[in-house]
């Protein structure tokens, strides 16, 4: 005779020297060869290239310190310095540098272009990065049209063709409004507590230029700026979400696959 099943089995006890399995996660690296981006690079190399031969001549004409207190210059050597870096981890098949930092670089680019063709461009007498005419030198308009339309449109055509999009975020929007709201700062205590009134180029930009307008008047054309430049950043997430992805390489198929769990 044997004895009842009982209804109730209780736990075993755990094995001594065992653990328990982790989920973990395998990167796509060891699965995937990463593949080198060369034309991508070189677009980037060049790019940079431009931006910093227009900035170098604007200070080899004008004063260093003047040249290097424009925004536009700022934003030049900001964009150089990111697509350089980009440029060689695209060459060595490398993680992209943090959209925040691209997505940054770019922005600025794009103000530097808009604000100088719809707000500088005209203007009576002609901007100058330099403190000169305009007109002065033809390597002073060569170094402008660089800064001011080149540059910009080339960041614009390395996002729209050769990034991958959906790596913006809206968060980051108003992170890249930190720069040039220290640059309103900047621009101001400038032209207020180091120059004297009749300074020329005491106040950098026409539209900022306190002795002419009034705080009252630079403040409202700022914050005008600066809900446009918002509006701009905000536009450039949208797109990064809906334009489609030119990047995307077709790999041959291979007799290696990862299958899904079973169970």
């Amino acid at each position: 005779m044997t004895a009842p099943i009982p209804r109730d089995i209780p736990d075993l006890p755990a094995i001594p020297g065992t653990s328990p399995l982790l989920p973990s996660r395998v990167p796509a690296s060891a699965v995937v060869t990463p593949v080198r981006h060369r034309l991508t690079a070189v677009f980037r190399l060049l790019t940079a290239a431009l931006a910093a031969a227009g900035v170098t001549i604007d200070l080899l004409i004008g004063s260093p310190l003047l040249v290097l207190s424009h925004f536009a210059i700022q934003s030049s050597i900001l964009l150089a310095l990111v697509l350089t870096v980009s440029a060689r981890r695209a060459w060595t098949a490398r993680r992209p540098l943090p959209s925040a930092l691209t997505g940054a670089a770019l922005l600025y680019a794009m103000i530097t272009a808009l604000v100088y063709h719809l707000l500088l461009a005209d203007t009576t007498p002609p901007f100058s990065l330099t403190g000169a005419p305009a007109s002065h030198t033809v390597w002073q308009a060569l170094a402008g049209h660089l800064i001011h339309t080149a540059v910009p449109a080339a960041a614009v055509l390395d996002w729209l063709l050769l990034t991958a999009p959906d790596r913006l975020h809206l968060r980051q929007a108003a992170t890249w409004l930190l720069y040039p709201l220290a640059y309103l700062i900047f621009t101001l205590a400038r032209g207020d507590l180091f120059l004297a009134p009749g300074t020329p180029g005491r106040y950098l930009y026409p539209f900022l230029d306190v002795g002419l307008h009034g705080y009252k008047s630079t403040l409202a054309n700022a914050l005008l700026l600066g809900l446009s430049s918002y509006a701009l950043a905000l536009l450039l997430v949208a797109l990064d979400h809906t334009r489609p992805n030119l990047t995307r390489q077709h790999r041959p198929k291979t007799g290696f696959r990862l299958q899904p769990p079973v169970g």
